[in-house]
C-alpha cells in the first residue's frame, strides 16, 4: 500500500484489503526499531551470499560464509531469515551412474574401505565419470578428487568415455600435487578404471589402485557426492546447445566456484583451494 500511494487513494486500498485507514497510518508513522533494521540488513547480506552460491547454499553454509565475513549471528537466526525470505537451495533427483563392471578385469582390492580422509595432498584420491546432456549429444566428464583438500585436482572431457578420458584426468592431477609414496587412487569397477590402459597410467605415477564393490555407491561416496553437487547446483538447471558450452560452464563451476569459493563442511567450512594452498605454505616454511 505504501508503495502505491501515488497511484491509488489510501481509503480505497484499505477497503479492498480490509484494513482500517487508522491502522495503516499508525503503521506508516511507526519508527523502525534497531532490531528490525538489523534483521533487514542481515537478510540482504544473506540474499547476496545465497545468490553468489548460485542458489545452492543451505543455512549452514550461509552461516559459515557470514562468519568468514566477520558477521556474528546464530545459525538458527540465519535459518529463520532464509525461510522468511523463501531462500530455498536448489535440489534435483539423482540419475543412474555410468559404471559398467568389466567382468574380465583382474581382481583389484579396496584399499580405502570408505575412509575418504588423508594426511597430505595426493595421498588418497577418488574418481568417477558422469554424463552431461547437450543438444549435440552427451558430454562425459571424468574427475580426480583429493581426499585431503577435497579439491578437484583433475578433470577431463570426452564425447565418449574410453579409458583415455580417465587417464587424462589423472595426468592433470599429477601436475597439481606431487603423489607421495604409496598414493592411492580409488574408483568404482567401471571398465575404464579396470582397463589395462588405466592400470598402466597408475603404475607410471607410482599410484596404487583401489576399487569398490560393483553396484555399491557408498564405496565411492566422495566421488559420487561431487557429481551430485555438480548436477544439483549447475547442470540440471541449464540447457546446453553445444558440448563446448557445457564444457565452459562446468570448468567455471569446478575452477571458479567449487575449488576456490565453495565452503566444504568437511574442511570446517573452508574452500578446498584455501586448504591446499595452506598446506603448501606450511611445507615451504618447514
Amino acid at each position: 500500500m505504501d508503495a502505491e500511494r501515488d497511484n491509488f487513494s489510501v481509503t480505497m486500498m484499505c477497503r479492498l484489503l480490509d484494513v482500517s485507514p487508522s491502522g495503516f497510518y499508525e503503521w506508516s508513522g511507526r519508527v523502525t526499531s534497531a532490531g528490525a533494521r538489523r534483521r533487514m540488513e542481515l537478510t540482504e547480506t544473506i540474499r547476496e551470499v545465497f545468490a553468489d552460491s548460485g542458489r545452492t547454499y543451505g543455512y549452514r553454509r550461509v552461516h559459515a560464509e557470514l562468519e568468514r565475513r566477520g558477521i556474528r549471528v546464530d545459525d538458527e537466526v540465519v535459518r529463520r531469515l532464509m525461510r522468511a525470505a523463501r531462500l530455498v537451495p536448489v535440489q534435483v533427483k539423482r540419475r543412474r551412474g555410468l559404471a559398467a563392471a568389466d567382468r574380465a578385469a583382474a581382481a583389484v582390492p579396496d584399499l580405502v574401505d570408505r575412509d575418504f580422509t588423508a594426511e597430505v595432498p595426493g595421498a588418497k584420491m577418488v574418481g568417477d565419470i558422469t554424463q552431461i546432456d547437450t543438444a549435440e549429444g552427451p558430454l562425459f566428464l571424468a574427475s580426480v578428487i583429493d581426499c585431503f583438500s577435497k579439491s578437484v585436482l583433475g578433470w577431463s572431457f570426452g564425447e565418449s568415455y574410453p579409458a583415455s578420458v580417465v587417464c587424462a584426468a589423472l595426468e592433470m592431477a599429477g601436475t597439481r600435487v606431487p603423489f607421495p609414496e604409496n598414493a592411492i587412487f580409488h574408483s568404482d569397477r567401471g571398465s575404464q578404471y579396470t582397463s589395462a590402459e588405466f592400470a598402466s597410467a597408475l603404475r607410471d605415477h607410482g599410484v596404487l589402485q583401489s576399487v569398490g564393490r560393483t553396484g555399491i555407491c557408498f564405496d565411492n561416496a566422495m566421488a559420487e557426492s561431487f557429481f551430485g553437487k555438480l548436477k544439483t547446483e549447475l547442470t540440471h538447471h541449464q540447457t546446453y546447445a553445444t558440448r563446448a558450452a557445457a564444457r565452459r560452464d562446468i570448468v567455471r563451476f569446478i575452477e571458479g566456484f567449487y575449488n576456490r569459493r565453495r565452503l566444504h563442511s568437511g574442511l570446517g567450512y573452508r574452500p578446498p583451494a584455501e586448504v591446499l594452498a595452506g598446506w603448501f605454505v606450511n611445507q615451504s616454511v618447514a
